[in-house]
């Protein structure tokens, strides 16, 4: 299957919540696309939203680093959403934001043509003169990665709100991973307003959620599944995993499985152990579960591990673990393996789980 034959399935799914797990480089905007096309009417008409790399691409900094008294701007790229921003007003966006509790201002810079919409974002504190408390001037500042993007999804939030947009394109909503470069409190809140956005439209819409992260995808299945609403969404939702294997797409059911990263890993490496389909691609994963193990162990190398599982001469086997791992990163590669890679990753696979006893769901 392709990333069209997924986008079929999700459209045909009786499920009014699909919320899938993949691993980075599996093309989730891709399949955003995918899922544009595949229901836009006759007349090539969009029938829902997203919100996923193309939606964060339309802000980009305005920076000049040999001009350090130029003003500091988030530009907005002009789109077709443009046209909406009138209905935006500064304190739409602050009542998303305030479950983060940003530390900064903002305010709107407007295009000349107010029917352009809004040109960029200027971001500030406010300090006092030293001689005058009542004198307060506005100081330019760029936020954080993670504040940018928590400010671009709440800028979304609001959106989706505006009259003529998401009320228009009601047939769903596709959100593809609001949450690179937060942390974990970060996520938890970003959980929060997806799961409002689901337990305020799922009887209307379809909803469809796609993440590379973990957490995210742990803390909404849980909801979801064991929640205190969870008789309510349940038998609505689909819990699963977009997995490219050798090229091909698959949406892998995973509602009984726990969702703690080196599990999914260690799942994965299952699989393809039982089925004797050891490729490239699974040393940089056997090396994250090791990295994992010797981080929970409060060690820094993973020698450590191979050393506590029984390997011996540990050190040169970490080396031609780093060498596998490094020569092709990407979960779709899908390269042989010579046999002595193959005998060196059952022996170390098959001595963590016997030393660890992790239980898998296959």
């Amino acid at each position: 299957m392709n990333h069209d034959d997924i986008a079929k399935e999700i459209l045909a799914a009786k499920e009014r919540i699909i919320l899938a797990y993949a691993f980075n480089a599996t093309g989730k905007t891709r399949l955003s696309v995918a899922y544009k096309d595949a229901t836009k009417t006759n007349e090539g008409v969009h029938t829902g939203v997203y919100y996923n790399a193309y939606s964060e691409d339309l802000f980009v900094w305005q920076n000049d680093p040999e001009d350090s008294d130029s003003t500091i701007c988030l530009d907005i790229r002009k789109s077709s959403l443009n046209r909406f921003h009138g209905a935006l007003s500064e304190d739409d966006i602050r009542a998303k934001l305030n479950r983060y509790r940003p530390g900064y201002r903002f305010e709107f810079i407007p295009h000349d043509d107010p029917e352009d919409g809004i040109k960029a974002v200027h971001f500030f504190y406010e300090e006092a003169a030293a001689d005058d408390p009542s004198d307060i001037s506005k100081v330019s500042i760029k936020i954080s990665r993670g504040e940018e993007r928590i400010f671009i999804w709440c800028f979304f939030l609001a959106l989706f709100e505006v009259e003529g947009w998401a009320d228009q394109q009601s047939s769903h909503f596709f959100i593809d991973d609001p949450v690179s470069s937060l942390d974990d409190h970060n996520i938890f809140i970003t959980a929060s307003t997806i799961f409002d956005l689901i337990e305020e439209h799922f009887e209307k819409r379809k909803l469809v959620i796609t993440t590379h992260h973990l957490g995210l995808f742990s803390i909404l299945a849980d909801w979801l599944n064991k929640g205190e609403k969870a008789s309510k969404f349940k038998k609505h939702a689909r819990i699963c995993t977009l997995s490219a294997k050798n090229g091909d797409l698959s949406l892998e059911s995973c509602r009984n499985d726990v969702f703690l990263y080196h599990l999914r890993l260690l799942q994965v490496l299952e699989q393809a152990h039982a089925a004797k389909d050891v490729r490239a691609y699974h040393f940089p994963l056997l090396r994250q579960v090791l990295e994992n193990v010797s981080s929970f162990l409060g060690v820094g190398q993973f020698g450590f591990v191979l050393q506590q599982i029984g390997i011996s001469d540990a050190d040169a086997v970490a080396n031609i673990i780093n060498t596998l791992s490094h020569k092709k990163v990407y979960y779709y590669e899908s390269d042989e393996l010579s046999s002595d890679s193959k005998e060196l990753f059952d022996s170390v696979f098959e001595k963590i789980k016997a030393k660890y006893n992790f239980v898998l769901h296959a």
